[in-house]
């Protein structure tokens, strides 16, 4: 039997990534039977196995994960398992030999084997050996089609995965085998194994390789990969999920970025894993990125094994925090942080933004935080704000950047042009969908979401571009990140705050808090990837501001505030009141964070001034509006 080592030369190999993920891209409707596609439309298969070799696969899988007699008797298809197995062989097999005829490379078709997608005995009425049986009936039709290899995967507990690969090793005993478990969010097989028992049994079983696909994104793949790695000398493989979907527009996207997926392949290589690649979610583009961190590790190796001078494409240690702004500055030295932000005008005249920063600066506070297009709306670019502010005041500002109106492209020149003309921090945000705003139909892009872009700012801090290039001197940004305590979906929200702590965040700005009790939790939850916590502090004008917060913005308002601003009696009461209760506020929660942002709500920079008078150095504040 062909081992994997004589196959792929104890090297770094990378898969493809998903099929269903691009078939529904392309208007395939999730009620379809993907694997029958291999019959009904062969040339949509065959195209997109082509991407996946043209984005630098090594290994392709076929369009077979389902293709088993249970699942697919319920598409009415039970009696053309042979069939449809045969042809997703065939398809992959073609798109390979087009690549041998380009003289592009080579590349392997693995018969991928998903699970039953039925609960087997003592938990379900399938039987362990109709489990077996049906896995042998696909695995059979696989061999005989003329795979390669087979690449049994998703198996959500072990003894589905035990008689997956018995099956194989009865029906095709020459194939090698790679056998992937499925994990949850504590990276523990589904059926409660632990990654380390499931490495010592698959190894027992006879695989020839071992891993984990699927799961519910990169973090707890590479957790359960770094666990098996002690547990099995067979080589690993780790191809996640590309996060957790997110519905966009009425779809759901998978927004881990190419750039955090290539982050992940030179993590789980480091980690000791030899076969990488992706999941639900991953596309060609995620693949390319994966090809190209792969291609600078080979390098960098190879640098350090001849002994040479450093590869052109080597990342460079980043700029000391404490030596890249004045918040960075701050951060490293433990300092209390004030910030004030500002909204850019919606023409171009922006003076009363550039007086309000003048003030603020006057009386202390540390940096101005300059929003992008807040609720997508239309208004003066934040990077020319901020260099508007920075040249005439000269205070330090932070630059709001969302990816909805920007793809890769832009998103890296925007940061190197920024970087050029002075500005020096950064907040990652993924951006308001377009129909939030006034220009409903404009279309957004998101190519990347936060943690993607907090990825390519801290590539671009390590001296590299997005394709792992040198960029000659490397940005120098103080890299933020936002969170929202009081999120309707926390665990989605502390899921994603991780991975932006994870991909460099080096401080987090909260929305505005009116809720103590949502704060203290949210501080609670995030003690093992707490970074420095700057709290957001908005001071009310009015009940009808309050209510507006509270019931479209979605913002958790106690009733005891509601109460308080509806008893005011005139507009100036309402102001008062709402600067009380930032200011209580800003006390309880001053021990909890690092520092606090104070709101200038619709342009009133004495209000944020007169809220945040208690931790400014300087003693006066102006009178208020």
């Amino acid at each position: 039997m062909s081992q994997f080592a004589d196959i792929f030369a104890d090297r770094p190999v990378l898969a493809d990534g998903a099929m269903g993920t691009v078939l529904y891209a392309r208007g395939i409707f999730i009620n379809r039977c993907y694997d029958e596609l291999n019959i009904s439309d062969p040339s949509l298969i065959l195209a997109v196995h082509e991407e996946y070799l043209q984005a630098g696969a090594e290994i392709l899988e076929t369009n077979t994960f389902g293709a088993n007699r249970i699942r697919l008797t319920r598409h009415g298809l039970g009696g053309k398992v042979k069939e449809i197995n045969a042809a997703g062989v065939k398809l992959a097999r073609q798109a390979v030999e087009h690549l041998k005829e380009k003289q592009a490379g080579e590349a392997w078709v693995a018969g991928s084997v998903g699970p039953l997608g039925v609960r087997l005995e003592p938990l379900g009425k399938t039987g362990l050996d109709e489990a077996r049986a049906a896995f042998a009936e696909q695995i059979g039709a696989l061999a005989e089609a003329g795979a390669d290899m087979l690449i049994i995967e998703t198996m959500p507990a072990l003894n589905e995965a035990r008689e997956a690969l018995a099956a194989a090793r009865e029906t095709a005993p020459d194939l090698p085998v790679l056998v992937m478990v499925t994990v949850d969010d504590e990276s523990n097989c589904l059926d409660g194994s632990s990654p380390r028992q499931a490495a010592a049994l698959l190894t027992e079983w006879g695989a020839n390789a071992i891993g984990v696909n699927c799961s519910s994104g990169p973090t707890t793949v590479l957790t359960a990969i770094e666990a098996m790695r002690s547990a099995t000398t067979l080589p690993l493989a780790a191809m996640p999920n590309a996060g957790m979907p997110r519905a966009v527009e009425g779809r759901n996207i998978y927004l881990c970025s190419p750039e955090y997926m290539a982050s992940f392949a030179r993590k789980a290589i480091a980690a000791g894993a030899q076969f990488v690649g992706g999941c639900c979610g991953t596309t060609p583009n995620h693949i390319r990125a994966m090809r190209s961190a792969i291609r600078a590790m080979d390098a960098q190796s190879r640098v350090q094994t001849t002994g040479s001078t450093p590869a052109p494409n080597a990342e460079t240690p980043p700029v000391p925090l404490h030596e890249r702004s004045r918040i960075g500055a701050l951060i490293a030295e433990q300092k209390f942080i004030t910030l004030v932000e500002v909204i850019p005008p919606k023409g171009i005249d922006c003076m009363m933004e550039i007086e309000g920063a003048q003030l603020l600066s006057q009386l202390g506070v540390h940096a101005i935080n300059v929003y992008d297009s807040p609720r997508a709306s239309a208004r003066m670019s934040a990077q020319s704000l901020c260099i508007q502010i920075q040249q005439q005041t000269g205070i330090e500002t932070v630059l709001h950047y969302t990816c909805r109106d920007r793809n890769i492209l832009s998103i890296q020149s925007d940061l190197l042009g920024a970087s050029s003309i002075g500005l020096k921090n950064i907040l990652c945000l993924t951006g308001d969908p377009p129909e939030l705003g006034n220009y409903p139909d404009a279309t957004a892009v998101f190519d990347v979401d936060s943690i993607g872009l907090v990825n390519m700012v801290r590539q671009l801090n390590n001296g590299l571009d997005v394709g792992g290039n040198a960029i000659g001197v490397s940005t120098n940004f103080t890299i933020g990140v936002a969170a929202n305590p009081g999120a309707p979906d926390i665990e989605n929200e502390l899921r994603r705050f991780a991975f932006k702590v994870e991909a460099g965040a080096e401080y987090v700005i909260t929305q505005p808090v009116f809720d103590l009790r949502l704060l203290e939790s949210f501080l609670e939850r995030i003690e093992e990837f707490r970074i420095p916590v700057i709290a957001g502090i908005w001071p009310l004008i009015s009940l009808r501001n309050a209510e507006l917060m509270k019931n479209d913005q979605r913002v958790s308002m106690p009733e005891e505030i509601m109460l308080r601003m509806a008893q005011t009696d005139t507009p100036e009461a309402a102001r008062r009141e709402g600067v009380l209760i930032a200011q209580e506020m800003l006390e309880a929660v001053r021990p909890m964070v690092e520092g606090v942002q104070v709101s200038a709500p619709f342009g009133r920079y004495t209000l944020a001034a007169e809220v945040i008078a208690s931790v400014l150095p300087a003693p006066q504040v102006p009178p208020m509006e």
